[in-house]
Parts: C-alpha cells; sequence; structure tokens
C-alpha cells in the first residue's frame, strides 16, 4: 500500500488530504519545519525536520517512490518524486508528470531570472487560492491514490 507525503510549510490542503488518505487507510506524512499542530489521526505522521534549506523536501524525495503520492508546489522537490518513481501533485490539483516536468522547471528558472532582473522588484505574488481549487485538488487526490492502488 502507498503512502501519501504533504510538503506542508504552506500547503492549504492538508486536512482535505488527509480525509482522503483515512478513507484510503493510507499513512500520510506531513513534513515541515515545525510549527503545525499534530493530527490525532493515528494514520497520519508529523515530521518534524531540522531547520535547512531544503530539508523537508529532502526527507520526502528520500522516502517517497512508485505506489505513494506527494503533494508539493516545490518544482524541483516534484522532479525529484518523479524519478523516484511517485505520483505527484500541485495543491491546486495539476498533476506533475515526466511529460511536463521539463517544462515546469524551465519555467521556473525563466521566471526566477525575471524576477532577478527586476532592479524596482515590482510584481505580484500568485493568484489565490480558491474553493475550485479545492474540489480540483480533491478530485486530483482521489484520481491518483486510485491509480497508484491499481498499479500496486
Amino acid at each position: 500500500m502507498g503512502a501519501l507525503f504533504i510538503d506542508a510549510d504552506a500547503c492549504p490542503v492538508k486536512a482535505e488530504a488527509e480525509r482522503v488518505a483515512t478513507r484510503h487507510g493510507w499513512t500520510m506524512h506531513v513534513v515541515s519545519n515545525g510549527g503545525l499542530r499534530p493530527s490525532r489521526n493515528p494514520l497520519v505522521q508529523t515530521v518534524i525536520v531540522p531547520e535547512g534549506a531544503d530539508a523537508a523536501d529532502k526527507w520526502i524525495a528520500e522516502r517517497c517512490g512508485p505506489g505513494d503520492v506527494v503533494v508539493t508546489a516545490d518544482i524541483p522537490l516534484a522532479a525529484r518524486c518523479i524519478a523516484a518513481g511517485a505520483r505527484v501533485l500541485r495543491h491546486t490539483g495539476e498533476a506533475f508528470t515526466e511529460a511536463n516536468i521539463g517544462q515546469q522547471l524551465a519555467m521556473r528558472d525563466l521566471m526566477a531570472d525575471l524576477r532577478a532582473a527586476n532592479p524596482l522588484g515590482a510584481g505580484g505574488g500568485g493568484k489565490g487560492f480558491t474553493k475550485a481549487d479545492r474540489s480540483r485538488f480533491l478530485e486530483a487526490l482521489e484520481r491518483e491514490i486510485r491509480a497508484a492502488q491499481r498499479a500496486g
């Protein structure tokens, strides 16, 4: 049986992911640098990693594999998880796949270069998280867990 890994520091769908994982009897690893309230659910493992750059990402990437599902918005982490054989979703429900991860990494690098070239630091953050995003995430997570179960 697979496991669900949540890159939790800025994840707005932890509660939704817990409900879906529990319904399927999956262990869910909620990985962060701290500051999260642990769940009382015995299927949810709260993992606090040491402070430091990408410690949570490293923990997840070293443990996920075929049959697992990872939820993250971190594109380099998504690439590592895909390489390990895991299925990967953004919290909006968008899937990272072998077919699109190269383009996602290239776009991330391009945007970082554009932000660095902006001397005034102008530019906005991302768009807000909506109910539609939450709904898409729930549908996508259900689909990915079922696909992982069929493949396993």
